[in-house]
This record gives structure tokens, C-alpha cells and sequence, in this order.
């Protein structure tokens, strides 16, 4: 067991799953060391990595590096150890939300399904930010087999390395106006979120609410970030 994975096996689970259903959102402090979180950030400058600028997709400007060959050590197993403890958090919500679809207890078998529904194409990427740039209002949920939750971590040191470049998100509940939330990530910290759709408790049972994520303008340095899947696109 890696050195990551037995940081997650300390983690309280249930305080976890409390804490995605009451703000759809929550943040896993000092999760990748400094030496891991800085050989990731290296990775936007591997050979292999699929480079996609933010604004051919209108999404922002920067640039994506997609995980198309193989997904750096050790985030593989470390994905498929979130989805195990994820896995039963997410079929209660698709209950809730009167959702058909429910997960398979390991994610091979997931992504068995991914293949088949002709989801193939690699959905986890690192992101850089240069100044002035920055990732738009957005989610990731197209596809027949979609994961309600995802990861997302920093890999830069806000402060020295850049400034600017907060994580933030919208939350927007029927009838009422969108309610918006920072993430005060750390270099390091990851947070998990609700991909798009989750459940909501109110007065009159569970309803649906819907979540979008972006990054705030850079305005001095470079930022790069991780975003971890457990789905893949079509």
C-alpha cells in the first residue's frame, strides 16, 4: 500500500459522505505530498499527453493535458480506491434522485461499462494556467455511464507560485438563485465535488440540485491543477 492509499484508509468516510450530501463538496487537506504533487505538475510537460486548449472548446483559456496513454503513478490505484469507498455513496443518491443507474462495487468493472456505452476517451486531466487565464462555468457529464462525483487537486503553491486561479463553484437549487462556493485549496489539498446532479434534503423531501466548477482568473504565476474521473467520454 502506497503512502497515498493508507492516508485515505485514515480518512472518516462517513464524515465525508455527510459532508458531499449537505454542501455537495469536500476538501481532503494535504492530501498528495509535496514530492507527488510536484512530480504530477511535471507531467504537462511529458511527450505523451494530449494537449487541448481551453479556448477551442470555449471553456476558458489555458490548456488541458489528458491522460490518454497511461495515468501517472500512483493516481491509477489510488482512482480505483476512491471509487470503492465512493461507490455506495453514489447509488444512494441515484436513489434519491429516482436515478435507474447504480455502480459496480470496483471501478474496472465501471469502466467495463464505460466501454460498451462507446465511452473510451480519456476524461482525468491536469490543467495549467498562465496569467490571465482561467477555466469557465462548466461540468462534465455527457456520456450514459457518469459517476455523480470527481476529484480535483492543486499542484502549485498558491502565494509564491501564483496568485488568483480559486476554485469555485455553483450550485443552483430550483426556484432560488445560484448559491456560490470557494474551495480554499492548498498545494496539495484535493477536494471531492458533485460532477453534476446530487440530491438535496429540503422541507419537502429530496430534490435535485445542479453543480458547475471553474477556475478564477490567474493573475500572477502559473497554476496547475488535477482533475481525476471515474468515467471516460465518448
Amino acid at each position: 500500500m502506497t503512502a497515498l492509499e493508507t492516508r485515505l484508509e485514515r480518512l472518516d468516510w462517513a464524515d465525508i459522505g455527510s459532508q458531499l450530501d449537505t454542501e455537495g463538496y469536500t476538501l481532503l487537506p494535504g492530501l498528495l505530498d509535496t514530492e507527488l504533487a510536484r512530480s504530477l505538475a511535471r507531467q504537462v510537460d511529458a511527450p505523451q499527453a494530449r494537449r487541448v486548449s481551453l479556448e477551442s472548446s470555449g471553456l476558458g483559456r489555458g490548456e488541458l493535458y489528458y491522460f490518454d496513454a497511461a495515468m501517472p503513478a500512483p493516481l491509477e490505484p489510488v482512482r480505483a480506491s476512491l471509487y470503492r469507498r465512493l461507490a455506495g455513496h453514489a447509488n444512494r443518491w441515484n436513489e434519491r434522485m429516482g436515478a435507474s443507474l447504480r455502480y459496480p462495487a470496483e471501478l474496472p468493472e465501471f469502466l467495463a461499462r464505460n466501454r460498451q456505452a462507446g465511452q473510451t476517451r480519456a476524461r482525468s486531466h491536469l490543467n495549467r494556467l498562465g496569467v490571465d487565464d482561467y477555466v469557465a462555468l462548466h461540468q462534465r457529464n455527457d456520456g450514459e455511464q457518469v459517476f455523480p462525483m470527481q476529484v480535483v487537486a492543486l499542484l502549485s503553491e498558491p502565494g509564491d507560485g501564483f496568485q488568483g486561479g480559486e476554485f469555485v463553484m455553483t450550485e443552483q437549487r430550483p426556484r432560488m438563485q445560484s448559491r456560490p462556493m470557494v474551495a480554499p485549496l492548498k498545494f496539495g489539498d484535493a477536494a471531492i465535488i458533485a460532477t453534476a446532479e446530487r440530491p438535496f434534503s429540503g422541507s419537502k423531501g429530496d430534490y435535485r440540485v445542479n453543480l458547475k466548477h471553474a477556475v478564477s482568473r490567474v493573475r500572477k504565476g502559473e497554476r496547475v491543477g488535477l482533475e481525476l474521473y471515474f468515467h471516460d467520454a465518448p
